[in-house]
């Protein structure tokens, strides 16, 4: 990552490296998180906000939004800086839910880009990755495939 008069900036697509993971730190799930979500959404549903509910429920406990999981992903991976003042647009995501995240678990994200695809009339080029996001067990809860838009380097 770079730093110029204006604040740091991320990798142009011209510096990303195929097979090079990126790794998050980690962020615990609270409760809070949990209810902040729904009220955010509208996503009530007991699974993830009603405890006695999910006493008798095979996971016996409440379990985190599938997309809150995701969010904080995403929201973790902007934070390596990669991406900053870099990235043109997120253009896809392809996701598989395999493990429930539980409140108390502690998440992290590890991105490993797979291809690079230029693409000079948008400006850059798109970035497909794996992506991977792991419980504090280093089991994988969530994982698949992200595209992005990144800019090319600028010519001086």
């Amino acid at each position: 990552m770079q730093y110029t008069e204006n604040g740091p900036l991320g990798y142009y697509f011209e510096e990303i490296e195929i097979d090079k993971p990126l790794v998050t730190r980690g962020r615990t799930v609270t409760e809070s998180d949990i209810v902040q979500f729904a009220a955010l959404t509208g996503d009530y549903n007991p699974m993830h906000t009603n405890a006695e509910y999910m006493k008798s429920h095979p996971m016996g406990q409440r379990v985190a939004h599938g997309m809150l999981t995701l969010s904080y992903a995403v929201g973790q991976l902007y934070q390596l800086g990669f991406m900053e003042r870099t990235v043109l647009a997120f253009r896809g995501l392809e996701m598989k839910f395999s493990l429930p995240v539980l409140i108390g678990d502690t998440i992290h994200v590890r991105l490993t880009v797979k291809e690079k695809k230029e693409m000079k009339r948008l400006g850059g080029g798109i970035v497909s990755a794996e992506i991977k996001i792991l419980n504090q067990d280093g089991k994988t809860v969530q994982s698949g495939t992200m595209e992005l838009l990144m800019a090319s380097k600028p010519t001086t």
